[in-house]
């Protein structure tokens, strides 16, 4: 059995219709030649998410994202957990809101298709990656 499903879970509201935001990560997915398996996204703030990089990664520090991993063979799959704060306090850097919601959304999926950012280089791909699809977000929806 095929199964396919992504899923958003907020206690807040998000900057875009989530089935806009489906659509968008199902094409990213496309995009770089693989399936969409099944992908949960849940938004919490900064403390929900240092608790998980603790419990989880033995990290003591805020972060914008964690990503868990359950690709099988080409089918991503996984766990995304994302800061609404630390997105809120980034984007006072960036400028848009709306686009580092979608930067950091996208970024989980590139982790879970196998981008890393560890070096300068990885971080640069990573970062083209980013934009060509937040471009694509915007041409399309």
């Amino acid at each position: 059995m095929n199964r396919s499903d992504i899923s958003f879970h907020s206690d807040r509201s998000l900057p875009f219709n989530p089935d806009d935001i489906k659509l968008w990560i199902r094409e990213v997915i496309d995009l770089e030649n693989r399936k969409t398996g099944i992908i949960s996204y849940t938004f919490v703030d900064d403390e929900e998410l240092l608790r998980i990089n603790k419990d989880f990664l033995n990290h003591d520090f805020y972060t914008d994202i964690i990503t868990f991993d359950e690709v099988v063979d080409t089918t991503i799959n996984g766990e995304i957990f994302i800061s609404l704060d630390r997105i809120k306090e980034n984007s006072l850097e960036s400028g848009s809101y709306q686009n580092e919601f979608l930067r950091v959304v996208v970024h989980g999926v590139l982790h879970l298709i196998g981008y890393d950012d560890h070096s300068s280089s990885e971080k640069l791909l990573m970062r083209e990656k980013e934009d060509n699809y937040i471009e694509l977000f915007h041409v399309k929806h």
